[in-house]
């Protein structure tokens, strides 16, 4: 599966005439952005993931994108976006061509989500933080995408029992969030009919 930025630009414009973006605003909750790095090393679009350290606040050794919290500094979502993933990644903004926003995400972890897509320009040099990534690794979007992969379970969190998305690759397990984000890029990028 190859995408490129134009293709699914029109793709998120297309979306987005048929429905506006959903946006969040919940008192209480904090503004937060991720990138979902798309990147295509060779053939085929993957998509960039970090595993997070057990040293951080929130997410302890999760699958994530790169991301974080709203400062005040920043411009917008996508600004918060581009800063959290030089900071966690070492890719400056320059590398990075971003396409735009999914639906807003709200979280039991009290954040409001704004995922924000984004070309990488080639495969850059990274520097992962190692204060907050413990790996970086790619996923082939033919693999996220094939029917069975990404799958909606019952998950016993410290928030109960949740309907979560989850997908498993090469020992790692993508849940939660991260997994709701891709399952609304898979929306985007592939009609339900169309699912591999």
């Amino acid at each position: 599966m190859h995408w490129t930025p134009s293709e699914v630009q029109e793709l998120l414009d297309r979306a987005h005439r048929r429905s506006p973006r959903k946006v969040i605003h919940r008192e209480g909750l904090i503004p937060a952005a991720v990138l979902i790095p798309l990147v295509t090393p060779a053939q085929e679009t993957e998509l960039l993931l970090t595993l997070r350290t057990d040293s951080v606040e929130t997410h302890k050794g999760h699958v994530s994108f790169p991301g974080g919290a709203v400062d005040a500094d920043d411009a917008d979502r996508v600004a918060t976006a581009l800063r959290e993933t030089e900071e966690e990644l070492g890719i400056p903004p320059a590398g990075i061509i971003t396409i735009g926003a999914l639906d807003d995400l709200a979280t039991p972890t009290g954040f409001i989500i704004t995922p924000v897509i984004g070309f990488l320009r080639g495969m850059p040099a990274l520097s992962p933080n190692p204060g907050e990534v413990a790996e970086v690794f790619m996923v082939p979007l033919s693999y996220l995408f094939t029917e069975g992969n990404l799958r909606k379970e019952s998950r016993k969190t410290e928030f109960g029992l949740r309907d979560t998305w989850r997908c498993d690759y090469e020992g790692k397990v993508i849940w939660g969030a991260t997994a709701a984000m891709i399952n609304d890029l898979q929306t985007l990028l592939l009609p339900p009919s169309i699912v591999v």
